[in-house]
């Protein structure tokens, strides 16, 4: 099959590491062609959603640790997004408008026969923080809100609380506030933007020194290992970007719990890969743009997590009566 993959310029990705890169190698082991564009290449031309696309090939036996891991097989070229089996949507954040933009643009080329992973409908529908509000029975006590007074006193009610802005990533803009914090006001007008910006409230999950679990479901189903990613000493985080260290684990019975009651319906809306954030035992987090840890899962436990996501794009596709060519 031929699959577009929208994504951030490969120059920049880290082949050794991304996630991306392994579900391009996976496929490419099994004879797919790839052919990749940017968020800014998609346009519409007279109704029609197209892409400025780009041919390529993974190069055997490359150091992924360089650049030359990846060449061109054809230069760019404008192409309907129903051209293709399959298009996969990896654009990383931020999801300012110009992603939003992007997710109408691919629900548009749904509607005109494009079979796109995640669907644009469905990434729009569940921003990452909020998205965990609808599953209230599995997370820690939560409070959204650009009211000041209001998160004080859910602060005065809980005494240890974790404050975010709901279009964050990568632990960026995330404070602690214990009982005695001598900075809250600041920091909640801050994060408030005067309270003219909703963020998120939640009561403090003491757990988070074992690890921010990230579990990965693929059409559905769990990948039997998360990654905990452990905060530094001293560190409220446990992102990668923040400085955590990623340990591969099988997932727990609370887990297997959360994972299985959101996999089924997830993948209905249209979620082939989501990435749930679990701390101790409760859901913080749902992922749906660009979810990773492949490689740090692989690695650690030898569990082929590209291969069970080419999978399931496989399986999913099988409904799919004309392949592009």
């Amino acid at each position: 099959m031929h699959v577009l993959i929208i994504l951030d310029p490969l120059p920049g990705l880290k082949a050794y590491k991304d996630s991306t890169v392994a579900m391009m190698r996976s496929l490419a082991a099994r004879g797919h062609r790839i052919s990749v564009a940017g968020q800014g290449d998609l346009f519409i031309d007279g109704g029609t959603v197209m892409a400025s696309v780009t041919g390529i090939e993974l190069v055997d036996g490359a150091d992924l640790h360089g650049h030359d891991w990846w060449r061109e097989t054809s230069s760019a070229d404008d192409l309907e997004l129903s051209a293709f089996d399959a298009v996969i949507m990896r654009k990383d954040p931020p999801f300012d408008m110009e992603y939003v933009y992007a997710t109408h643009l691919l629900e548009y080329a749904e509607a005109q026969g494009a079979r796109v992973f995640n669907a644009g409908a469905a990434i729009r529908n569940h921003p990452e923080k909020l998205a965990i509000t609808e599953f209230a029975r599995f997370t820690t006590p939560t409070l959204v809100s650009r009211d000041p007074a209001r998160i004080r006193a859910f602060h005065a009610v809980h005494g240890d609380v974790i404050v975010k802005p709901l279009d964050g990533m990568g632990g960026m803009g995330i404070f602690r506030l214990q009982r005695q914090e001598p900075n809250l006001n600041a920091i909640l007008e801050t994060l408030t933007h005067d309270g003219t910006r909703s963020i998120m409230a939640q009561r403090y999950i003491p757990e988070i020194v074992q690890g921010d679990k990230r579990v990965l479901l693929i059409g559905g189903q769990p990948v039997p290992y998360a990654l905990a990613r452990i905060p530094l000493a001293g560190e409220t985080r446990g992102n990668l970007a923040a400085g955590g260290r990623g340990v591969a684990q099988p997932l727990t019975a609370r887990d297997m719990e959360i994972a299985t009651a959101l996999g089924p319906i997830l993948a209905a809306r249209g979620l082939l890969l989501v990435g749930l954030d679990i701390i101790g035992d409760c859901l913080t987090e749902v992922n749906v743009t660009s979810p990773t840890c492949f490689v740090e899962i692989t690695e650690q436990t030898g569990f082929d997590v590209a291969g069970m996501f080419v999978d399931a794009l496989e399986t999913a596709l099988e409904t799919t009566t004309e392949p592009a060519q």
